[in-house]
């Protein structure tokens, strides 16, 4: 009997991930509740198995955006009616707008490439890995080709190392991941090009960035989702861990949601504390444990291993979307958090490049912690990094858009986004060195007034 079950699971799991999911039809709403009754129907929404969510937290006032099948559109419309709900479709046929996102940008429009590469449109993971191998052969004594460690299914997690002065002492360090949830397709595309800019521009200030720090870039950290969301499910977030597979029935979600943990609640930092949850059929379920997930893992002992070898300097952890740059810590409010070390300093680095960001193209990028501007959360990389490094500088950069495409965002995007976030990357460049960051051998840093101060003695002195 015990077989016969097991065997019947396997099977289930295995049609699971193996028939892609089509979403023919479906129409994305976005719905904001105005008070708690309202929020209620709402939620019951995807309970009822009328429409499934992008994000699973919200609160009153949110723009909550759900996708509804063709079949469930009347029963979708008639909740909202009947409880006096607003609702906005704001895409007619999903399926459509995933296919069009598969389409490289037109010619007409501004392209570039590089090696094998070009970011006219969305590349696989065997595209990536391939183009960071040959970044390594073009350039042998600049790049190396760094495997982090392996995922749930066994994949490599890729990234490289620039490194100009390899006999430098005192190396600064900075480190950039992305897409650790899956369908966020843009952060690859821009993780990507920020490698391309620090091995081929001229700009003076776009070579110092990259000479004067050693960087490690990782373009995907959740390889195996990655993969999935090309081959089975466009819109998954999380990994393909299946050892918390069970029924979603109650959820009104596939029993598929089960399968994956959210590597950016794993981190063993204000772990499950707020903002994740503990039910598997959830997009944001923690794990059964901090950690639990070796993609997690293995950008924890990669960071301890860099914190180790040099003076870890900038972290990035590259997501989208909604325009943000996030200061740590996101599990308490702006008002705890500006008793951290450096919080004002780190607030003003990120609004000083979301203001640099916004002259190219007009895009508005908010700024501070994740409790004001997004939702709390807890249990994340870049929290984990700050607390656990003191790095002066961890921010989570949510990119483009505001919802309009949301993770689905138009292939004639992606060089405006990179372009405005290279701006920004520079400013935040300029603003940390200002503040006396580079100069600075220990944790205790020296603010730029000081050192004004200490050239101001020593001239006077010497005089």
């Amino acid at each position: 009997m015990f077989l016969k079950l097991f065997i019947i699971l396997l099977l289930t799991i295995t049609f699971v991930n193996t028939n892609k999911v089509t979403f023919n039809g479906h129409r994305v709403y976005k719905v904001i509740p105005n008070n708690d009754n309202e929020k209620e129907v709402v939620t019951n929404i995807q309970k009822q198995g009328i429409g499934e969510f992008w994000f699973d937290q919200f609160d009153v006032y949110d723009g909550v955006r759900i996708t509804v099948a063709p079949e469930k559109i009347q029963q979708f419309q008639g909740t909202m009616r009947r409880h006096n709900i607003v609702y906005k479709e704001i895409i007619a046929d999903l399926q459509q707008v995933i296919d069009d996102q598969l389409k490289p940008a037109s010619r007409s429009e501004r392209s570039t490439s590089f090696l094998s590469f070009n970011w006219d449109r969305y590349h696989t993971l065997d595209e990536i890995y391939n183009w960071l191998d040959q970044l390594h052969v073009n350039y042998p004594n600049i790049v190396t080709t760094v495997v982090m460690g392996r995922s749930v299914e066994n994949r490599e997690i890729k990234g490289i190392k620039i490194n100009y002065n390899p006999n430098r002492n005192n190396t600064l360090i900075g480190m950039i991941e992305g897409t650790l949830h899956a369908r966020e397709w843009i952060v690859p595309a821009t993780a990507t090009w920020i490698i391309k800019e620090f091995l081929t521009s001229t700009d003076p200030e776009m070579r110092a960035l990259a000479q004067n720090i050693e960087w490690h870039i990782f373009p995907v950290v959740n390889p195996d989702g990655y993969v999935y969301t090309f081959t089975t499910h466009r819109m998954w977030r999380k990994n393909r861990s299946t050892r918390n597979f069970t029924s979603c029935a109650s959820t009104g979600v596939h029993d598929d949601m089960s399968n994956g943990v959210d590597l950016n609640r794993n981190f063993d930092f204000a772990w499950m504390e707020i903002g994740a949850s503990d039910n598997p059929c959830t997009n944001t379920f923690a794990g059964p444990s901090p950690f639990s997930e070796p993609e997690a893992r293995a950008v924890a002992d990669y960071v301890l291993m860099l914190n180790n070898q040099g003076r870890l300097i900038y972290y990035f952890g590259l997501h989208s979307y909604t325009q943000l740059i996030v200061v740590p810590y996101s599990h308490i409010t702006a008002e705890e958090s500006s008793k951290l070390t450096n919080y004002a300093d780190m607030y003003e680095i990120a609004a000083r490049g979301a203001e640099k960001l916004k002259e190219r193209f007009g895009t508005e990028y908010r700024v501070g912690v994740s409790a004001d501007i997004m939702y709390p959360m807890s249990g994340t990389s870049f929290d984990w990094v700050k607390n656990v490094t003191d790095v002066p500088v961890s921010f989570l950069i949510e990119l483009r858009d505001l919802g309009e495409y949301g993770f689905l965002l138009p292939a004639s995007q992606i060089i405006p986004n990179n372009l405005e976030i290279m701006d920004a990357l520079l400013e935040i460049d300029r603003t940390t060195r200002r503040l006396g960051y580079y100069y600075s051998g220990t944790n205790s840093l020296i603010s730029s007034m000081t050192l004004i101060g200490l050239l101001i003695f020593v001239k006077l002195f010497v005089n």
